[in-house]
């Protein structure tokens, strides 16, 4: 599935169940093909973080992770995700994997149903089926991490979503990956702060990395954004978006701390 190098520890892990899962999923075909013929068209993720002097914050919904154990396990998705919505949130994002992030499909459905912005669909996307559950479930979007794809998959993948009407989030880590991202057409390239295979992160990583992007290309920072003041960091070097869970799941208000984040001022005098 991915490229010549091994995936790291859990990487690795995770694919593994991933693949697995997918053969359950494959004797939801037929059912998955017919609910995305119908689902609403896409709201527009891609359009909503490019804000006119404003860092966009794509705001996320998670119970836990394997880097961070448990962060929020009792939340209600839906109530989290209309609180940031009304604290201006351009897009919202919904951990679908169950048995690593405690989501589900049906944590996106009702988020969808619920807001009126755009919803990216997070998770290990490694097929497209896994595209066509992503639509049927009313993703707007859907996230593809170049780390575990071989650029065939990688192409293949971003073509479904995109003729589904989805928005792509391509992420990536490093030089290597940002340059496969651009050598595919991506539109919205995030650069994860996070190592993937040490779960350290330094969002100076995106600082790094960022003159190698088009200026054209929409970039969202993701991961290791604890605060107000590294989204003005980043918002200064003219990132257009940035991708926040565990800091504002972790903080006692965490609408308040929505509403903070995506008040930050944008630099658009340094990428255009």
């Amino acid at each position: 599935m991915q490229g010549s190098d091994p995936l790291p520890g859990i990487l690795a892990e995770i694919v593994s169940t991933k693949l697995n899962e997918l053969e359950k999923l494959r004797l939801r075909a037929k059912e998955l093909e017919a609910a995305a013929a119908v689902a609403p068209p896409a709201r527009d993720f891609q359009g909503v973080l490019s804000t006119p002097h404003l860092v966009a914050l794509i705001a996320e919904c998670k119970r836990m992770s394997p880097g961070a154990g448990q962060i929020h396990p009792g939340l209600d998705p839906v109530t989290l995700t209309q609180s940031y919505e009304d604290a201006g949130a351009a897009a919202l994002s919904v951990l679908t994997d169950v048995e690593y992030f405690a989501g589900s499909t049906e944590d996106l459905t009702a988020v969808k149903l619920a807001t009126t912005i755009p919803t990216l669909r997070k998770d290990f996307t490694l097929d497209p089926l896994h595209i066509l559950e992503a639509r049927a479930a009313g993703a707007d979007a859907v996230l593809l991490i170049v780390r575990i794809l071989s650029d065939e998959v990688l192409r293949h993948l971003f073509f479904e979503a995109e003729q589904l009407g989805m928005s792509v989030l391509v992420e990536i880590h490093d030089r290597s990956e940002l340059h496969r991202a651009v050598e595919l057409g991506a539109k919205v390239i995030g650069i994860n702060n996070r190592d993937l295979a040490t779960f350290q992160s330094d969002v100076r990583t995106t600082l790094e990395l960022l003159d190698e992007v088009p200026n054209e290309v929409v970039v969202v920072s993701e991961s290791g954004i604890r605060n107000t003041e590294d989204v003005q960091l980043l918002g200064d070097a003219g990132v257009d978006a940035i991708l926040v869970g565990e800091a504002l799941l972790r903080d006692s208000d965490p609408k308040a701390a929505a509403v903070m984040m995506s008040s930050v001022a944008r630099s658009e005098d340094v990428r255009g």
